[in-house]
């Protein structure tokens, strides 16, 4: 137990410096209107940020703004402050920043305390020599990011990378210098908190608890660097645990380090979503000498059992998240930063989002390495909802030197960021890169490189050196895709985790069917914004899907082709723009709901789909799920749809069809199931009915007989298999080549707590029937979208929102959508 402290000469203090900065431009491309002002700064936060406050620039989220902001990125800027200190009978004072973006140098009093070049470090700054009784002041100056990683580039030498800035030689967010979805907005600041910390004696330089679980009692070794004060005497400490686990530990004179070990009896595991609770312990750290108390951390930590299991097996080598012992399918996405300018990031806005990762059914987040390690606000989330984290160490796209000084910022900034994020039960992964490898050996920079170092070392030495040092609990991957050896190729597809990007590319959704991969880590299929996130960023008249803002806001090479391409074999191309964007809206749900459902039919030689992306950074068309207002796209509800627990999917097997039930449910299903072949008027031609015991967590194949499978009239006809509330479609003909007639709907709204109650009835076949309440409300929120209806039957949807209209305004064309639209309108 911790003994209550007596008097003591002084306690840490940390004095936070949020208020009174200053920001004003210095060297560089600065229009005339803004040389020379000086300007209020938040901090945190960014230069961009700050002049938006200020007025002084257009909001590069709008139009083509983007271009009227890059002198930014190339422009020196500095921050300055002053705060008043007294002695407070600390021995020692720091000057933290826990972020800096990126180039900067700090001054205190006249007298330069250091510099930095790594955006994902925090950083400590001894001031007692410079530290005065009443005002200091303090200047940050940060160098321009677009030349210094120019210089960078030149001084290291070249290396390939993607896009348009070497991004590579430097250690700042890769996408913030511009990415295929993202903006070219290379930002500056004072990124994280800033404070003044005081201590006496010593203080715990980093806290990290190793969990685990052996039975029905949870370990936990909680490692400790300490820093001393360097006074005179080599004291001895104590180091105690208090709150889930009571033990304590003797800190030897002089001695920096220590481990403190403890058991928690009849522990309750924590769990992935979808496989049980997520409890989560306090655990509290505390430093002292004799009763007096130096400094302490609380953390939230939880007990489980996490692996990563890639084993060689007669289909090649495997990829499985193992979590308590129980091989858990992946249903995931990639995540990306979520706003270009990633200070207006707040805990209630990540929680939105993870509203929306579970909403669909999601229970993996991949951290994608051209981004940030996130906040921990993030990590807490995924903590409480049982939303397990991929995270990427911050390489992407590029070959990076192994040389000085990037080696020693590496090393520091993973030190940094796997202490920070390890105590959260959440975490399931460290990864070395994404697509580094793989690049390396299919993107041609083997001889672009001349022999230089190109980032493998990092991969296959330092950081995993890193992990099994500083957190031996957890599984590591040198990159994304990986086959487990450079003995094979990275992607390939039997072996490992693979990214599937040929198919958007070059090919169709369809051959997802033809790919049999272990684990797919990327793939993904491209969607405009919501409609109401276009029209609140783009001012085009008139607007059309290559007007200028609307090109702008498409950063995908040739982006709007491979939409057009995608999209003629299954839909015709509307000429109308907001036809043209529903039809692209469906078409990215359908691609995805493809690629997924084949991905899961294959279970358990395929453990995992980690979808291309959840969310966006700002307005543009893009993989995402939702888009950069926050929107839910049409896709995020195929994803809700696609990874239930309980999935029926029809799927080709050879010249024929097979029903495929997916049971990743904790219980048995074994519901009688129904096929039927049906004409579009829902005529019943042909019925099968069969009983299939399906295991928990497994899936059940059975090949329908061809009086189902085999159609009399391809365009006008299709396969229904039903079983426990569970239903899925097969159609033998694309949409443009069917008999899809336009939709007989009859709508009936009637306003309801929060919203409105939307009951749509069909006298027809309606197929991927939505609302697209965002037209209506741009807050406004539906509960379902994308349901086929036989003729006959009827779904009610529930509209959150708060505006007051007119309850017509729901069955109007543009806003109620069905697939029957673009199709019987173009035939």
């Amino acid at each position: 137990m911790t003994t209550a402290p007596t008097q003591q000469t002084a306690l840490p203090s940390s004095q936070v410096l949020p208020v009174g900065w200053q920001l004003r431009a210095l060297d560089g491309p600065v229009p005339a209107s803004i040389a020379g002002v000086v300007v209020e700064a938040t901090v945190p936060g960014l230069v961009h940020t700050d002049l938006l406050t200020a007025g002084l620039i257009p909001d590069p989220f709008l139009d083509r703004n983007e271009h009227a902001v890059t002198w930014i990125g190339e422009t020196d800027w500095e921050y300055s402050t002053t705060f008043e200190w007294a002695p407070d009978g600390n021995t020692r004072h720091d000057l933290v920043f826990d972020g800096l973006d990126t180039f900067a140098t700090v001054v205190l009093n006249g007298a330069t305390l250091g510099s930095t070049r790594n955006q994902h470090r925090t950083y400590r700054f001894g001031i007692d020599e410079h530290l005065r009784e009443g005002v200091n002041e303090i200047t940050v100056t940060f160098a321009s990011p677009v030349r210094e990683a120019d210089r960078a580039s030149l001084e290291i030498g070249y290396r390939p990378h993607t896009y348009s800035h070497p991004f590579n030689a430097v250690r700042k967010a890769a996408c913030n210098f511009g990415w295929d979805w993202g903006l070219d907005a290379a930002s500056s600041g004072i990124w994280k908190e800033a404070r003044v910390e005081g201590w006496s004696g010593a203080r715990l330089a980093s806290v990290r608890p190793v969990t685990g679980v052996e039975g029905d009692r949870g370990t936990v070794a909680v490692h400790v660097d300490i820093e001393r004060d360097g006074g005179e005497g080599d004291d001895e400490f104590i180091l105690e645990l208090s709150g889930c686990a009571d033990a304590s530990a003797t800190v030897g004179a002089g001695a920096t380090s220590a481990t403190v070990e403890a058991t928690v009896e009849d522990v309750q595991k924590w769990w992935p979503r979808g496989y049980g609770e997520q409890p989560l312990y306090d655990l509290d750290v505390t430093l002292r000498r004799d009763a007096d108390v130096l400094a302490g951390r609380s953390l939230r930590i939880g007990f489980r059992t996490i692996e990563v299991v890639l084993e060689p097996d007669a289909d090649g080598t495997s990829f499985e998240f193992v979590v308590n012992g129980e091989r858990v399918w992946v249903r995931g996405a990639n995540w990306i930063p979520d706003d270009a300018f990633v200070t207006r990031v707040n805990r209630e806005r990540l929680a939105a989002r993870l509203d929306q990762a579970e909403f669909a059914n999601l229970n993996l987040l991949r951290i994608w390495g051209g981004g940030y390690y996130e906040s921990d606000d993030f990590y807490d989330l995924c903590d409480e909802r049982g939303i397990l984290v991929w995270q990427d160490f911050l390489f992407a796209c590029a070959a990076y030197a192994e040389d000085e000084p990037l080696w020693s910022e590496v090393e520091a900034e993973v030190r940094d960021n796997v202490t920070r994020i390890m105590p959260h039960p959440s975490l399931a992964l460290w990864n070395g890169n994404n697509e580094n490898i793989w690049g390396f050996e299919e993107w041609g920079w083997e001889k672009r490189v001349q022999g230089r170092t190109w980032g493998l070392g990092y991969y296959l030495d330092l950081l995993p050196r890193l992990v099994s040092e500083l957190d031996p609990a957890r599984s590591y991957t040198p990159a994304s895709p990986w086959s487990g050896t450079t003995e094979i190729f990275a992607n390939d597809v039997d072996h490992g985790s693979v990214h599937l990007w040929e198919l958007w590319n070059r090919v169709d959704y369809p051959a997802y069917r033809d790919v049999h991969a272990r684990f797919v880590a990327e793939f993904g299929w491209q969607g405009p914004a919501t409609w109401s996130t276009i029209t609140q960023s783009i001012s085009d008249s008139p607007l059309t899907p290559e007007s200028p803002g609307m090109i702008h806001h498409q950063k995908a090479t040739d982006g709007n082709d491979k939409l057009t391409d995608g999209l003629v074999a299954h839909l015709p191309l509307p000429d109308d723009t907001e036809d043209w964007h529903w039809a692209m809206s469906l078409n990215q749900a359908l691609a995805v709901t493809v690629a997924i459902e084949h991905q899961r039919s294959e279970s358990p030689r395929c453990m995992g789909s980690v979808v291309w992306q959840l969310n966006d950074c700002w307005p543009v068309t893009s993989w995402a799920a939702v888009d950069g207002y926050g929107r839910a796209k049409p896709l995020l509800y195929a994803l809700k749809h696609v990874f239930e627990d309980q999935l029926l999917t029809i799927e080709p097997r050879g010249a024929g069809l097979a029903a495929v039930a997916v049971n990743d449910s904790p219980s048995r299903w074994d519901e009688e199931t129904v096929a039927r072949r049906v004409r579009f008027d829902g005529t019943v031609l042909a019925e099968h009915r069969y009983q299939q015991a399906r295991d928990a967590r497994s899936a059940e194949t059975t090949v329908l007989p061809d009086e189902i499978a085999v159609p009399g009239d391809i365009a006008d006809e299709l396969v229904v298999v039903e079983s426990g509330g569970r239903r899925a479609f097969w159609f033998f003909a694309e949409y443009r080549d069917s008999a899809l007639a336009a939709a007989e709907l009859t709508v009936d709204t009637i306003a309801v707590d929060g919203g409105y109650a939307v009951t749509v009835k069909a006298g027809s076949l309606v197929r991927d029937l939505a609302l697209l309440v965002d037209k209506i409300d741009p807050d406004a929120v539906v509960d379902d979208m994308l349901v086929t209806l036989l003729p006959g039957e009827q779904v009610t949807f529930t509209v959150t929102m708060t505006e007051k209209v007119a309850l017509e305004r729901f069955a109007q064309s543009d806003v109620l959508r069905t697939a029957n639209q673009l199709v019987a309108d173009w035939a």
